[in-house]
């Protein structure tokens, strides 16, 4: 060993053993807003680090991302398949106030769709909505029998599948370019978008389980509080319910006697 070097081996370890502290006592809890356009606003509970010197908690909560049951959010079991992604875009009090993200499907329900002896088509599209939000929207369709069809299968020939695509992308532009945001993700609720294509495309060949699986958001415009604000329609913070004060009685004033 060099001479001089590793000083520390004969040392005790450098200052005290650390106290450990509890992680939790130095974080928040903070409720979690949806859009007015789903049927429960309280999604749920999310932690942050109370601010400390230049790090302040609202900067911590900006942007997350929570995927949530479309289930919990229209407390409606059938839509239990898709997940909805929000997005934290502002903090007000001890509330965090999100917009839609995205969507996708559950995998159990995409795995139940794909079947055999039948044709799957999907087409995906970029489209940009009225309040300049670009999304990427995924739509998948499979097709079915034909009434009193006796052949077991049903497949689509190449040159149906290529007309069928170009009609779902043709539906999907147009749907989405026509209104902003929050009526788009109305649409995809109820599946709107679907059954239109369902419709548009029986002439070519006969379809079934139409869905918009997925959309992403790719680019968002700049934030902007009073759209926010928009979105989340009559929301107000909870700041308790007014009191009416009783009137007091007025109290006679003492007389001072001088001298007394």
């Amino acid at each position: 060993m060099a001479v001089g070097k590793n000083k520390r081996i004969s040392k005790g370890k450098k200052g005290g053993k650390k106290k450990a502290a509890d992680p939790f006592s130095k974080k928040d809890w903070y409720d979690i807003k949806a859009p007015s356009l789903f049927s429960t606003r309280n999604v749920g509970k999310t932690l942050v680090t109370r601010t400390q010197g230049t790090k302040i908690a609202s900067e911590g909560l900006k942007h997350r991302v929570f995927e949530v049951s479309l289930a919990d959010l229209q407390n409606d079991e059938d839509h239990a398949y898709r997940k909805i992604r929000l997005r934290a875009e502002d903090v007000q009090g001890k509330n965090v106030l999100t917009n839609f993200w995205g969507m996708d499907f559950t995998t159990d329900k995409l795995r139940s769709l794909v079947k055999k002896w039948q044709s799957l088509i999907e087409a995906h599209v970029d489209v940009k909505t009225t309040d300049n939000y670009t999304l990427r929207m995924f739509c998948i369709g499979f097709t079915k029998k034909r009434a009193n069809q006796v052949k077991r299968t049903c497949y689509a020939q190449s040159s149906q599948i290529r007309q069928i695509r170009r009609k779902m992308r043709e539906i999907m532009v147009t749907q989405a370019q026509s209104c902003d945001l929050k009526e788009l993700v109305q649409k995809f609720i109820p599946e709107s978008i679907g059954r239109e294509i369902e419709k548009a495309t029986s002439s070519i060949y006969p379809l079934q389980n139409v869905f918009i699986r997925k959309v992403k958001i790719l680019k968002a415009p700049k934030f902007d509080i009073g759209k926010l604000m928009e979105v989340h329609g009559d929301y107000s913070e909870d700041v308790g319910v007014k009191m009416e004060r009783p009137a007091e009685e007025p109290v006679p004033e003492a007389t001072e006697v001088i001298g007394a």
